[in-house]
């Protein structure tokens, strides 16, 4: 345990759900544009960039545009969701989450957010989990969106840390394989079928402790 100084963390799905803010912002966007879009096919836009995820959302609903319109709906399905996100406030922290931060604080710990959203800051801010970091790796820092280990490396980076002392919490496919490719101890939050792949995985954060890491080490 006392080779892994700092941890990781992925924002939505690990810290805070936001899914259902982006649902709402893609379900509006298609409504407008004449369709509808259902929560099942939403599954198909977890874990995947914004103009990948417009795709996606064009194809349902059989609809061509040129790559000015997907721009502008792009814009417009961000704003949307920024509006929505801007009333979150601590009460939709995820269980478990602050004491689980806290606990690496007292532990000496550090710790980084990894997230490719630009609205990372946002988020972290309404919900008052901002003082629990001692960086914030966001979509304004990287280029490159997971599985590339971009935001991971950053992060250690800026905690002036090795790789392989880091341990990164994560809920996506795709955040577990930027992890490993990062170097990194990797921890999935959800299914293990999903996230077979990561190197500890359990249901969540709630009641999580860094007894319960060490035990699986």
């Amino acid at each position: 345990m006392k080779s892994f100084k700092a941890f990781l963390f992925d924002l939505d799905g690990v810290l805070v759900d936001t899914a259902k803010y982006h649902f709402l912002a893609w379900k509006r966007l298609a409504n407008e544009l004449g369709f509808d879009f259902t929560e099942e096919q939403n599954e198909r836009l977890k874990g995947v960039s914004r103009m990948r995820s417009l795709e996606i959302l064009l194809e349902i609903g059989n609809i061509e545009v040129g790559v000015e319109k997907k721009e502008e709906l792009a814009s417009k399905k961000n704003e949307w969701y920024v509006e929505y996100i801007s009333t979150m406030d601590p009460s939709q922290i995820l269980p478990g989450v602050k004491e689980f931060l806290q606990e690496l604080k007292n532990a000496g710990k550090k710790t980084a957010l990894g997230s490719a959203s630009k609205n990372a800051m946002t988020i972290v801010t309404n919900t008052g989990l901002l003082p629990y970091f001692d960086a914030v790796i966001d979509g304004t820092k990287v280029t490159k969106a997971k599985p590339d280990p971009e935001v991971f490396l950053l992060g250690a980076k800026e905690l002036d840390v090795e790789p392989k002392e880091c341990v990164v919490f994560e809920d996506a496919e795709a955040g577990i394989e930027a992890a490993k490719r990062a170097g990194m101890y990797a921890v999935g939050i959800g299914s293990y079928q999903r996230l077979s792949k990561a190197d500890l995985v359990i249901p969540s954060l709630n009641g999580f402790t860094l007894l319960d890491l060490e035990k699986k080490l």
